[in-house]
C-alpha cells in the first residue's frame, strides 16, 4: 500500500498546483483545467482500489494451484492494477519534477494523466466486478479504448510494447481499409499509408481499436490474421524454421473406424466419420517428422499425400534420407490455435518442426474445419476421428504408438479435453497424456478474472473473444455468417515460442518416462453455478461506456449449451475421473534481483550458512584473492618508483594515479617535471623536507 500512499501524495500535490485560480482563461488556463480534473480523479480512485486489493489479496490464495505454485486470474488481476499503479506514480512525479520548467510540455502531458486516470477507473470497475459479481454481460460495454492509445501494453515488459505498438497500428489501418472488399495483400499495401496518423495519435488509434473489437465480425479478424499464412510470409517463415526430414499435408477419407474397447480389447467400437453441418468430408492432416521412419515412405500414405501442403516427397535432403529409422514408440497428436475460426497447420509449422526434432517423433497436426460456417460439434468430431485414425494406422505414421500425446493451444487445448473426455466416454484407448496451454475452458460469457482481463489485452480483445465463442457455439445470428473476403487461413503459431518447456515435458513423456500424477483434489462439480446478482458501482462511481452496446454480445447467450464436451467443466465426475496427467503451462515467477554492490542479500546470509556454507567459504575465497592482487600490484608499483622517492610513504605512492606513475630512468625527463612538482604540491612542505626531498 506505500505504492498507493505515493499516488495520492503525488496527486494531491499536482492538482494543488494546478488547480485554476478565479479569473483565469486562455489555453494555459484550459491546460491547467485538464490537469486538475485529471489528479482528482486519480486521488477518488486511488482512495478506493486499497480496499479492494485487500479483499482480493485474501481471496487468491484459495484458487492457487499449491503451494510452490502462487498464481491464478485474480493474482494476475492484481498484478495488473499494482503495474498501473506505478505507471501513475511515475507520471506524476515526472509532472511534479518538471511542472515549472520551461521545456515542460503541457498538452502532452496532460494526455497522458488523462489515459493513466481513465485507466485507473477502469480498473477499479474491473475489482468491483470481480468483487461482488455480475449477472449478465453487461461489462462486455465498458469503454477499453483507453488500454489500448497512451497506456498500450502497460502490463508487459518494455521489450515488447514496440512490437505491441505496432501490431495494434497495423490492425486499425487494416481496418479502414478493410471495406473495400479487396484482397488481403490490397489492404495491406493501402493500409501503410494511413498507418501514420494512428502512430502520432494514440487517442485516435485507442478510440478505432475499441470501434473494430466489438462491432466488425469475425470474417474481418480471418482476414487481418491471413497475412500471417499468405505464400511470402509463409516462405520467409519456412526459411527460419527448422529443417525436416517429412512434412506432408494429408488427406485421409472419411471411413468408418473400428477400434478395439480399452478395457476389454476383444471387443470393438465403431468410430463414425465427421458429419455435423457440412457432412461427410476429407479430414485434412499434415505430418511432421524430423527423420524418416519405416512407414512413412509406403504406397498407403503417398496416396493420401495432397499437393497444397507443401511437398509431398518423404525426404527432400538426401543427408538424412538414408535407410529408414525403425519406428518411434511415441507419436504427438496436435491441434492448432486460433480461436475455433481462424488458423491451419500451416502457421503453427515453425515451433512445430522444432518439436518433431527435439522430441524425436512423429507429429500429426490436424486442420479441422472452423467455425462459423461449421460450428459445434464439427471440430471436435474431426478431431477425435483424426486420434482415432491415427491409433489404427500409427504404422503408416512411423510410429507404434505405445505412448500417444495429444497438445493444442487455445482453442486447441479446449479440443484436446473434449478428445480425452469423448475417448473415456466411447470406452476407447485414452491418451498418456495432454499439453493444454492456455486452453478455453469456460465457454460462458461469465465474469471471471480472465474474461475481465480481455478488456485490456491488445492480443485477444474482449469483443473478438466474444465472437469466436459465439461462432463455435452456433450462437451468432445468419447474417454473420456472409461469405467472407477472399484470402487464406489465419496465423498465430509464432506467440507460442515459449512452449519449450512443455516440448521438454512431452519428450520426457514420450520416451518413456512417467508423467507427474494429478493432485488429489477433488474434480469440479456437475455444473455451473449460476453467478451472484450484481450488487451495482459504488456511489458516486460509473465507469466509461461505449457509446452503445453493440449488437453482436446480444447474441451471445450468458450460458452455453450444456455439453461436455464443449467445457470440461460440465464434464461429470465420471468422465473427469479418467483424464489423463496433464500438463499445465504457466509463466515462470520472476526471480528477486540482489540489491546493487551486494553479493549476497542480508535476509540471505543466515539460510546459505546453514544450507550452502561452501558458497560462502568460496565467496571469502574470491574476495581474498582480490584484495591479494590489488596488494601485489600496489607493492610492485611502489618498488618501481623507490629509486626516486625512497622515502615517501607507500600510501602516499597509492594515491597517485597507475597511468601517471614515472618509469625507472636515470634522469628525470624535462616533461615530467611540471607533474611531479605538481603531485608534491599536495603535501606540506614540512612533511617534505622531513623526507629529505
Amino acid at each position: 500500500m506505500d505504492l498507493l500512499q505515493s499516488l495520492q501524495h503525488l496527486a494531491n500535490d499536482n492538482l494543488t498546483f494546478f488547480t485554476p485560480t478565479s479569473g483565469t482563461t486562455g489555453a494555459a488556463a484550459a491546460t491547467a483545467r485538464r490537469f486538475a480534473a485529471a489528479f482528482a480523479a486519480i486521488l477518488r480512485h486511488g482512495r478506493h482500489l486499497g480496499p479492494a486489493m485487500s479483499h482480493l489479496a485474501q481471496v487468491a490464495p484459495k484458487f492457487d494451484l499449491d503451494e510452490s505454485t502462487p498464481g491464478n486470474g485474480y493474482r494476475s488481476l492484481m498484478e495488473v492494477v499494482q503495474i498501473c499503479v506505478d505507471r501513475a506514480v511515475q507520471r506524476c512525479r515526472h509532472v511534479a519534477a518538471h511542472r515549472k520548467s520551461l521545456f515542460f510540455r503541457a498538452g502532452a502531458n496532460a494526455a497522458e494523466i488523462e489515459a493513466v486516470a481513465a485507466a485507473l477507473g477502469q480498473l477499479r470497475a474491473l475489482l468491483v466486478l470481480e468483487e461482488e459479481g455480475e449477472e449478465g454481460i453487461s461489462y462486455s460495454t465498458m469503454h477499453n479504448g483507453c488500454f489500448y492509445g497512451r497506456c498500450l501494453g502497460f502490463q508487459f515488459v518494455p521489450s515488447l510494447r514496440p512490437f505491441l505498438q505496432t501490431l495494434a497500428i497495423g490492425l486499425v489501418s487494416f481496418g479502414e481499409n478493410y471495406r473495400n472488399r479487396d484482397p488481403g495483400i490490397g489492404v495491406a499495401a493501402g493500409s501503410l499509408f494511413t498507418s501514420g496518423k494512428f502512430a502520432l495519435d494514440p487517442e485516435l488509434r485507442g478510440a478505432e481499436f475499441e470501434r473494430l473489437t466489438q462491432n466488425l465480425d469475425v470474417h474481418f479478424w480471418k482476414s487481418f490474421w491471413n497475412l500471417t499464412e499468405t505464400e511470402l510470409l509463409a516462405s520467409v517463415a519456412s526459411l527460419t524454421a527448422v529443417q525436416v526430414g517429412l512434412c506432408r499435408a494429408l488427406a485421409v477419407p472419411p471411413e468408418p473406424l473400428e477400434l478395439p474397447l480399452a478395457r476389454d480389447p476383444s471387443c470393438s467400437v465403431t468410430v463414425a466419420p465427421p458429419g455435423a453441418h457440412l457432412g461427410p468430408a476429407p479430414l485434412h492432416l499434415r505430418l511432421l517428422s524430423y527423420h524418416l521412419r519405416q512407414g512413412q515412405d509406403s504406397a498407403a500414405l503417398s496416396a493420401l499425400s495432397r499437393q497444397d501442403g507443401g511437398p509431398w516427397t518423404p525426404s527432400p535432403f538426401s543427408w538424412r534420407r538414408g535407410p529408414p529409422l525403425p519406428p518411434s514408440p511415441g507419436l504427438l497428436v496436435h491441434f492448432h490455435g486460433g480461436g475455433f475460426v481462424a488458423q491451419t497447420s500451416r502457421s503453427h509449422e515453425p515451433y512445430l518442426r522444432g518439436w518433431a526434432r527435439d522430441l524425436g517423433t512423429p507429429i500429426l497436426s490436424v486442420d479441422y474445419a472452423l467455425a462459423p460456417e461449421a460450428p459445434f460439434p464439427r471440430a471436435l468430431e474431426e478431431c477425435f476421428y483424426a486420434y482415432c485414425w491415427a491409433l489404427r494406422h500409427c504404422r503408416m505414421l512411423g510410429s507404434t504408438a505405445e505412448r500417444v500425446c495429444l497438445a493444442g493451444d487455445s482453442a486447441g487445448g479446449n479440443l484436446c479435453l473434449g478428445v480425452s473426455l469423448r475417448a473415456v466416454a466411447l470406452g476407447v484407448r485414452v491418451p498418456q497424456a495432454v499439453l493444454a496451454a492456455y486452453p478455453v475452458t469456460l465457454v460462458q460469457a461469465a465474469a471471471s478474472p480472465s474474461r475481465l482481463l480481455t478488456l485490456l489485452d491488445p492480443l485477444l480483445p474482449l469483443g473478438v473473444l466474444c465472437q469466436c465463442l459465439g461462432a463455435y457455439a452456433g450462437t451468432l445470428g445468419e447474417g454473420s455468417r456472409s461469405p467472407p473476403p477472399p484470402g487464406p487461413p489465419v496465423g498465430e503459431g509464432l506467440i507460442l515460442r515459449g512452449l519449450r518447456g512443455g516440448a521438454a515435458w512431452l519428450g520426457g513423456l514420450l520416451r518413456g518416462r512417467p508423467p507427474p500424477q494429478n493432485s488429489s483434489e477433488d474434480p469440479p462439480e456437475d455444473s455451473l453455478e449460476d453467478p451472484p446478482k450484481f450488487l451495482g458501482y459504488p456511489e458516486g462511481f460509473r465507469p466509461l461506456r461505449t457509446g452503445g452496446p453493440p449488437a453482436i454480445f446480444g447474441k451471445i447467450p450468458p450460458k452455453p449449451p450444456r455439453d461436455p464436451f464443449m467445457s470440461p467443466l460440465l464434464a461429470p465426475d465420471s468422465l473427469l475421473g479418467g483424464l489423463p496427467p496433464i500438463h499445465l503451462v504457466v509463466r515462470p515467477l520472476p526471480k528477486k534481483k540482489h540489491p546493487k554492490n551486494s553479493q549476497i542479500h542480508p535476509k540471505n546470509t543466515e539460510f546459505l550458512k546453514k544450507k550452502h556454507p561452501e558458497k560462502i567459504r568460496d565467496l571469502g575465497k574470491k574476495k581474498g584473492e582480490k584484495k591479494v592482487k590489488f596488494r601485489q600490484k600496489i607493492d610492485k608499483n611502489t618498488h618501481k618508483n623507490s629509486k626516486f622517492f625512497p622515502k615517501i610513504s607507500p600510501k602516499i605512492l597509492r594515491k597517485y594515479p597507475k597511468k601517471k606513475q614515472l618509469k625507472t630512468q636515470p634522469q628525470i625527463h624535462q616533461k615530467n617535471l611540471k607533474k611531479i612538482s605538481k603531485f608534491l604540491s599536495k603535501f606540506p612542505k614540512k612533511s617534505l623536507q622531513k623526507s629529505g626531498i
